[in-house]
């Protein structure tokens, strides 16, 4: 056992060793420490939807933020905590009205007509202010291509 353990530790480091990033490039600065610099912007990434479930009108988005941890926290005092903390705004078709989600998973969005659509996303801060936004465009029925 040791062997394989010692031949998978092999094969594994070369690799690790070429990653530039570290933990903190991806995840940020550690939410046990308060920071003492200005925070960097908080920014939002978001992919087209998955072509699979969109051909079988469901719509999959994944995102993610940047410089900004997603959580379920809201109200004035949040603001004061660091590193930033907020949550996202989703707008489907312009719609009057949005919905909140602060759990950080993919969006999923099924019961859409076939034909165009548009989700507006919005990183917005404990105390619902908008910080970023992106806007995805799709086709229900049809298959993305990248």
């Amino acid at each position: 056992m040791h062997r394989v353990f010692s031949i998978a530790l092999a094969l594994l480091l070369p690799a690790a060793a070429v990653s530039a990033q570290t933990a903190a490039d991806v995840l940020g600065p550690p939410g046990v420490v308060p920071l003492t610099a200005p925070q960097p912007p908080a920014r939002i990434i978001v992919d087209p939807p998955l072509p699979g479930p969109l051909a079988e009108g469901m719509v999959f988005i994944q995102y993610r933020a940047e410089n900004l941890r997603i959580v379920p926290v809201f109200g004035p005092k949040a603001l004061d905590v660091t590193p930033r903390i907020g949550h996202i705004h989703i707008v489907v078709d312009d719609a009057p009205w949005h919905w909140a989600d602060a759990s950080g998973e993919p969006l999923i969005i099924v019961g859409l007509p076939p034909g165009p659509h548009k989700v507006d996303i919005i990183l917005a801060n404990a105390n619902h202010q908008p910080l970023d936004r992106a806007t995805v465009s799709f086709t229900v029925g049809q298959t993305v291509l990248h």
